[in-house]
C-alpha cells in the first residue's frame, strides 16, 4: 500500500550506520563499522556496516542485506513493516489507503497484538496525566517515591483505573477485537472480559525497537499485604518472553554502548531511580534469574556488565545467580552490593550521579573476589572448603578466553594459597569432561539422522546410472543431468553481474546482419552460457543474469544499485551480500583495474564453470562404465563420449592456461 516515491524517499533517506547502530554497538573498521552479529552467537566481532555501500554481512553466518534486510530478519517483520519503521526514524510521511474488511483480516496476530499494547500504553497514560483518580491515586503515588513527570513520561507510565472492566470497555468502543486483548494478556475471562491491572500503576516493557510488548502493574493500597500480589506482569504471548526481554533496554541501549558497561539491577523502581539519578546504562531482569537470550542481548551493546543488588541475603543470592551463565558468554562480571538497608533506588536518592559512579568504582569488585570472599572466606572446614574453590574453578572454567582464565586462577591461586598447576589441572579435568559429555550429546542426537541420510545417499548416487541423452553436444547432454558446477564459481559470476554488468567489455562486435554492438559483462555471460542451453541451479542467479542483461545497455542503469533495492527481498538481501568486501582499502589507497582487467576475469570465470562441469561429466563417464559389464555397445557409447569430453577439456584447459592431465 505504499507507493514507489515514498519508498524511494524512505530509501535516500535512510543510513544504515544508524539502524544497525539501533540494535548493534559498532566500531569504526576503516571506512566500515564492526559489531557483533545479532543472528548467531558472535564471539569476537564479525558483522560489518559499509556506509558507502549502505549494506551489512556477517562474515561467520552470511546473514546481512540492506536496512530493509536487516529489520525483516531483526524485527521478525514483513517488507511493509520495515518500510515503514524507516519512514518513522526519518519522519517521512507514508500516504495509505484505508484497509478493507478482507485486508484487516489479514493482520497477522503479531501486528495485531503490538497495536493493540501501543494503545493501551496511551490509555493508561493519558488516565495517569487526566483521570482524576489516575492524578489523585496513580500520579501521587509516583511523586511519594519522588519521580519527576520528565522520568515518567520518559518511561510512559500510567495507571489502570479501579473498575474491572474499564480498559476492555474503552478498547471495544475503540474498535479493538477482545481476541487481541486477551492474546496480550491485558484482559482475561471468557464470557464476560476483565482487566488484569486494574487498580494499578503500570511499568511497560518496550522490546530493543522500542515496541511495547508487555506491562507490569503493582497494587497501591493495603491489599498488598493481603492474598494479591503486589506486582502482576503480562504473561507469556506471540510477542513477550519474559527469558527474552530486558526491562529497561530500550531506553538505556545508547547510554550502555556510549559507556561501554551496563549496570543489572532487580526491579522497575531501581531502573527508574537511576535514570533520575544521572545514571542510564542500566537494566532490569525484575526478579527472574538471567537467560542466555538475555545475556546475548547485552553483548550486542557491550560485554562489561556490573551486578548491582541490595547487600540483604535475597541480593546476594540474586548477584551469584547467573554468574556461571554470564562468563560462559564472554561477559566480563563485576559485583556490587549496596549497604544494608539500600537498594539503587533508595541509594541514588541520597547521591548525586557521580557520588554514585564514584561509589561504585570503588567498592565494585570482580567475581573472583566476591565469590571468594562469600564462599570461601571464614571457612575453615577443609571439605568445604576445597569445595568452595572447587566451585570457582568451575566458574572459571566456563570462560571462554584462555587468557582471562589464565589470569583468573593465577589471581585465585595467590588468594588461596594453593599452587597454580594444582588448580590448572583440576580445571582442564573439568573442561575435558564438559567437552566429552557435549560429543556424547551430539552422538546422541546424530545418531538416528545418519541412517537417514545413509538412505538418501544411495538414492541419490543411484542417477549416476543413467545413460547419457544422445545429444550431439556433449554441455547439453551434461546440463540436462543437472550437473552441479561449483557453487563458487556461480557465485563469483553472478556478484560480476552485479557489480559491473552495466560495464561494457566487448565493443564494436559485428552481428549476422552486418551491424556493431557492444556488449556488457551481463550480456555477454548471458549469451556465452546461452550458446549451450546452461544456466544457473539457482534461480535467484538466472533471475538476475535475465534482468541485468535486458538493463545493462540502458543508459544510466546501475546493476549495483538496481538489484539492492529490487521490489523482490530475497533478490535485493542476495544483491547485498554480493556487493560487500570482507576487507576494503582505505579511499586513498584504491587500486586501478588494469585494462582488460574486468573482461579477462569474466571470461577466466565463464571457462572456469564450464571447466567444473566437464571434470563432473568425466567422473559419472568414469563411473558408468565400472558398471557397465558386458555390454559392449553401451561401453562403446561411453568411450566415445569419455574421448569428446576430454577433448573439450584439454580445449578448455589450454585456454585457462592450465596444465592439461593425461
Amino acid at each position: 500500500m505504499i507507493d514507489r516515491l515514498t519508498i524511494d524517499k524512505i530509501m535516500d533517506a535512510t543510513n544504515i550506520v544508524d539502524v544497525v547502530g539501533e540494535f548493534v554497538t559498532l566500531r569504526k573498521a576503516g571506512v566500515n563499522y564492526k559489531g557483533l552479529c545479532p543472528f548467531h552467537d558472535d564471539k569476537t566481532p564479525s558483522f560489518m556496516v559499509s556506509p558507502s555501500k549502505q549494506i551489512c554481512k556477517c562474515f561467520a553466518c552470511g546473514e546481512g542485506g540492506t536496512a530493509i534486510n536487516f529489520l525483516m530478519k531483526h524485527e521478525q517483520i514483513t517488507y511493509p513493516e520495515a518500510l515503514r519503521w524507516l519512514a518513522k526514524k526519518y519522519n517521512i510521511e507514508i500516504q495509505e489507503k484505508e484497509l478493507t474488511d478482507e485486508e484487516k483480516k489479514e493482520q497477522s496476530d503479531r501486528e495485531s497484538m503490538f497495536i493493540v499494547n501501543e494503545w493501551a500504553m496511551k490509555y493508561f497514560e493519558n488516565i495517569l496525566k487526566n483521570d482524576p483518580d489516575g492524578i489523585a491515586i496513580g500520579k501521587q503515588y509516583f511523586r511519594s517515591r519522588g519521580i519527576r513527570d520528565d522520568i515518567i513520561a520518559k518511561f510512559n507510565l500510567g495507571f489502570a483505573l479501579p473498575k474491572r472492566d474499564a480498559l476492555a470497555t474503552a478498547a471495544q468502543k475503540a474498535g479493538y477485537k477482545a481476541e487481541y486483548l486477551v492474546k496480550t494478556g491485558l484482559c482475561f475471562g471468557e464470557d464476560a472480559l476483565r482487566d488484569r491491572y486494574a487498580g494499578r500503576v503500570i511499568f511497560p516493557w518496550l522490546n530493543v525497537s522500542g515496541k511495547v510488548v508487555a506491562f507490569g502493574g503493582r497494587l497501591l493500597d493495603s491489599r498488598t499485604k493481603g492474598v494479591q500480589q503486589k506486582y502482576v506482569n503480562s504473561p507469556d504471548s506471540e510477542i513477550y518472553h519474559k527469558e527474552r526481554e530486558l526491562y529497561g533496554l530500550y531506553q538505556a541501549k545508547k547510554a550502555i554502548a556510549k559507556e561501554d558497561r551496563v549496570y543489572m539491577v532487580e526491579g522497575y523502581t531501581d531502573v527508574i531511580a537511576m535514570h533520575q539519578c544521572g545514571i542510564e546504562n542500566v537494566v532490569a531482569n525484575s526478579g527472574t534469574a538471567l537467560s542466555v537470550h538475555q545475556i546475548k542481548l547485552l553483548r550486542r551493546f557491550t560485554q562489561n556488565i556490573t551486578l548491582l543488588y541490595d547487600g540483604d541475603e535475597a541480593g546476594i543470592h540474586a548477584a551469584v545467580r547467573g554468574t556461571d551463565m554470564l562468563l560462559a558468554e564472554g561477559m566480563n562480571i563485576k559485583v556490587l552490593l549496596l549497604p544494608d538497608g539500600d537498594d539503587p533506588d533508595s541509594f541514588s536518592k541520597k547521591h548525586s550521579a557521580q557520588e554514585f559512579k564514584d561509589y561504585i568504582e570503588k567498592n565494585a569488585t570482580d567475581f573472583i573476589s566476591f565469590k571468594t570472599r562469600l564462599t570461601v572466606e571464614n571457612v575453615t572446614d577443609p571439605v568445604k572448603r576445597s569445595e568452595a574453590i572447587g566451585g570457582i574453578v568451575k566458574s572459571i572454567s566456563v570462560i571462554p578466553d584462555q587468557i582471562l582464565r589464565s589470569t583468573y586462577l593465577s589471581e585465585l591461586s595467590q588468594r588461596m594459597g594453593i599452587k597454580e598447576q594444582t588448580l590448572l589441572n583440576s580445571m582442564n579435568g573439568m573442561i575435558s569432561k564438559e567437552i566429552e559429555e557435549k560429543a556424547k550429546e551430539r552422538e546422541r542426537q546424530n545418531h538416528g539422522v545418519q541412517g537417514v541420510q545413509g538412505v538418501q545417499g544411495v538414492q541419490d548416487n543411484s542417477s549416476r546410472d543413467n545413460p547419457v541423452t544422445e545429444s550431439g553436444n556433449v554441455l547439453n547432454s551434461i546440463n540436462s543431468l543437472n550437473s552441479s558446477p561449483s557453487a563458487e564459481v556461480e557465485r563469483l559470476l553472478v556478484q560480476s553481474v552485479v557489480r559491473d554488468g552495466e560495464k561494457v567489455i566487448f565493443e564494436g562486435i559485428e552481428t549476422e546482419d552486418g551491424q556493431t554492438i557492444d556488449l556488457t559483462v551481463a550480456q555477454y555471460i548471458a549469451y556465452d552460457l546461452g550458446q549451450d542451453g546452461l544456466s544457473f541451479h539457482d534461480e535467484r542467479y538466472n533471475q538476475i543474469l535475465s534482468e541485468a542483461a535486458v538493463h545493462s545497455s540502458e543508459e544510466g542503469f546501475k546493476a549495483e544499485e538496481y538489484f539492492m533495492h529490487h521490489p523482490d527481498i530475497a533478490i535485493s538481501s542476495l544483491a547485498a551480500n554480493l556487493a560487500i568486501d570482507r576487507h576494503q582499502l582505505t579511499p586513498g589507497f584504491q587500486p586501478k583495474e588494469r585494462e582488460g582487467g574486468l573482461r579477462q576475469r569474466v571470461l577466466h570465470l565463464v571457462l572456469d564453470l564450464r571447466m567444473d562441469i566437464i571434470e563432473k561429466r568425466l567422473k559419472e563417464i568414469q563411473a558408468q562404465l565400472k558398471t557397465v559389464g558386458s555390454d559392449m555397445e553401451r561401453m562403446k557409447q561411453l568411450l566415445e563420449e569419455f574421448r569428446d569430453t576430454q577433448q573439450i577439456r584439454d580445449a578448455l584447459a589450454r585456454q585457462l592456461g592450465n596444465d592439461v592431465i593425461r
